[in-house]
């Protein structure tokens, strides 16, 4: 085995762990807010929140590291399936330190002090939302690491784009609003 298969091993382990656990807990936040269970919403943006500097921040920075170590020893950096995984994943990176990092802390905070009111419930749907966004452009990497697409993959880049915009008309384009369910 060489040293490039290792790095991409790593590089792989930490996208999944990354990306596949930050899903299951967002998936747990939709099923939530489709059911109209404010309780285990809140529970999965809280550990969403728990888990985001102690697990979701170094396994993304691992996958960068080790992205960047085959980009920098075996790969290069010209391509254009590279610029769009490094855009994707500076995009991603702050959306999760700008918005839900201190949004997160806000929201515990509000809890902690007031319970769980109206205010809390609405910073809790805005981190669903940009949630949604982030997840789309999530997807758009993996297709991207896994295509490699290059200028002449029109099809490939559209739906990629498509992807992004999907995920963005799904975060901002209706009004989503978490009210407790009369049981």
């Amino acid at each position: 085995m060489d040293w490039y298969s290792i790095v991409k091993f790593l590089h792989v382990v930490s996208a999944i762990l990354w990306v596949g656990g930050g899903f299951v807990l967002f998936l747990l936040g939709v099923l939530a807010e489709r059911a109209g269970n404010i309780e285990n919403k809140l529970l999965a943006i809280r550990a969403s929140g728990q888990l985001g500097g102690r697990f979701f921040a170094p396994m993304s920075m691992l996958t960068l590291v080790f992205g960047l170590i085959m980009c920098g020893f075996w790969v290069g950096f010209a391509d254009l399936w590279i610029v769009i995984g490094l855009v994707g994943y500076a995009t991603t990176f702050s959306i999760g330190m700008l918005i839900f990092k201190p949004t997160g802390e806000r929201m515990g905070a509000m809890i902690a002090e007031q319970g769980v009111t109206p205010a809390a419930l609405s910073i809790g749907q805005r981190m669903m939302n940009w949630a949604r966004l982030d997840y789309a452009v999530m997807l758009v990497i993996i297709a991207d690491m896994v295509l490699k697409p290059t200028l002449h993959d029109v099809g490939i880049l559209a739906g990629m784009a498509m992807m992004v915009a999907l995920g963005a008309a799904l975060a901002f384009g209706g009004n989503r609003q978490m009210v407790p369910s009369a049981a």
